[in-house]
């Protein structure tokens, strides 16, 4: 009986121990961190007037959140696509890899796929090592495509394109060399990058539910597509802060941390440029001696060693250099060596401001039109929107709308947001914002007498799509934008007639 007593207590234990590795972050108050309040409140208030669409910020000051909040709907349980913020955790997992015993630096890629390679392999693709994917220095003058075909083999047209450069020689931002990175990591390990990361980076850091986008032949993208909290980004720039230390387990060598987070390559020399400080292994160097990972349209990881310090932002914005140049304006005065006197008043207002940060919705003051009753069809676009209809109700009104075959209701709040679900985007492009149906919501109000406007937020995405309907007779004029995206064309104009 005392042995069985001695395992269950050795069981509990374990357990108890594994659960507080993956707690979240303390809170502080900033004072007590030597941040500021007042400064912080500054920034704040900043980016919600200078930034085209904020959706989340976090400060980390000595491993204690001291201040967040979510422009709502956006909300801290809710996933985010990182965008190319997932590199910087394809290099994780490719260091955790290194330190098993599982590849090397130094490996050919061609090691990884004799099945695909090309049956002449040029010198410089012969000469290609690991550590030039990492670097993004492959030799690439350009990116070779990832299409998304489920006939596309991406690791064969990666090998078959053209390597014009010296592999070392040459810096080229290539999300193709990461997405080698993830395949090349599944090869050696026999799992995919994600199950790959879950016991030794995703649970020990609490981060649940991780997503990542795959390819056509299965292989986690790498470059791109991992989805997790906000907090759960501060976790992993506080974990390179302690230099891979989590709570008494070494999740990441030191070594690979300081390697990866260090310049590797030079890419540029524009002082005003936080993209041109030198580049790691699929780390960014940053101006104010900081590094970070980044992802499109203003997702942030930024970790700066001398302040104690990390900062996870989200957002949609078309200008990246301004977030940066805000935080180092703002934030950075905020930071103090010493802890700061209690100044409740100031840290009162941010707390009240970061609880009451939102989108704004759709204004608009106008009557509606009689017209807007009625259904309304679509020749054949890419977009796959087929019929369309509004119903006024009263807090909110109903957008239906038919894309692909599928049924949308869609409500939208006046004044306010209001939650729902939907698929949309031009099918087949990079640019695809939402290929299956995902969370939204919406605000609506009449713009003038015969014009409707709706502002449709994907939350688990920088993406909101404004659909614009004119009312004409027997027509409906519908205008579709989106916020952000890498197609040139954001915008699509469709012509519909009354059913």
């Amino acid at each position: 009986m005392k042995i069985l007593s001695i395992v269950a207590w050795t069981a509990s234990f374990v357990s108890i121990a594994l659960a507080a590795q993956g707690a979240p972050l303390p809170r502080s108050t900033p004072e007590s961190q030597g941040v500021s309040s007042t400064a912080v409140l500054e920034f704040v208030e900043a980016a919600d007037k200078q930034l085209e669409t904020m959706n989340s910020f976090m400060l980390v000051r000595h491993g204690k959140i001291v201040a967040e909040g979510w422009w709502a709907p956006y909300h801290a349980e809710a996933p985010h696509s990182l965008f190319s913020l997932s590199k910087s955790f394809t290099s994780t997992a490719v260091g955790i890899a290194i330190s098993e015993g599982k590849l090397s630096l130094d490996d050919p890629v061609l090691k990884f796929f004799p099945d695909d390679t090309p049956s002449e392999p040029s010198k410089n693709l012969r000469a290609m090592r690991v550590s030039d994917l990492l670097r993004m220095s492959t030799g690439h003058r350009d990116e070779p495509a990832r299409k998304r075909r489920p006939d596309a083999h991406w690791v064969k047209t990666f090998l078959a394109h053209p390597v014009e450069f010296k592999p070392g020689t040459h810096f080229f931002y290539n999300t193709s060399a990461t997405y080698m990175l993830s395949a090349i990591l599944q090869q050696a390990t026999g799992t995919p990058l994600l199950d790959y990361l879950k016991p030794r980076l995703f649970e020990p850091l609490g981060i649940e539910h991780p997503t990542w986008e795959v390819s056509p032949q299965g292989v986690s993208t790498g470059g791109y597509g991992l989805s997790i909290r906000t907090e759960d980004i501060a976790r992993f720039g506080q974990l390179y802060l302690q230099k891979g230390e989590w709570r008494g387990r070494q999740l990441v060598p030191a070594a690979w941390g300081d390697g990866a987070t260090r310049v590797q390559t030079s890419n540029g020399s524009d002082p005003k440029s936080d993209w041109e400080q030198g580049y790691g292994y699929q780390f960014w160097r940053s101006r104010r001696a900081a590094y970070r990972g980044d992802g499109a349209f203003g997702q942030f990881c930024i970790v700066l060693p001398d302040q104690d310090a990390v900062i996870a932002i989200t957002s949609g914005v078309k200008n990246m250099q301004a977030v940066l140049d805000l935080v180092w304006e703002k934030l950075l005065p905020a930071f103090k060596s010493e802890t700061l006197a209690a100044d409740d008043e100031s840290r009162t207002k941010l707390e009240s401001r970061l609880k009451g940060l939102t989108l704004r919705p759709q204004e608009g003051s106008s009557s509606p039109t009689s017209a807007s009753n009625k259904k309304y069809v679509f020749p054949s676009n890419d977009l796959g929107l087929e019929a369309i209809s509004l119903e006024e109700g009263g807090k909110e009104d109903i957008l239906k709308a038919r894309f692909r075959g599928v049924e949308y209701r869609i409500p939208c709040g006046r004044g306010e947001w209001k939650p729902g679900r939907l698929a949309y985007g031009v099918k087949g492009t990079i640019d695809y914002i939402i290929s299956t149906e995902q969370p939204e919501a919406a605000s609506g109000a009449w713009t003038s007498d015969d014009t409707y406007v709706a502002k449709i937020c994907f939350y688990e995405t920088p993406y909101i799509v404004r659909f614009r309907l004119k009312f004409s007779g027997d027509q409906l004029i519908f205008d579709a934008e989106t916020n952000v995206g890498f197609e040139k064309n954001q915008q699509r104009h469709l012509v519909g007639k009354a059913e």
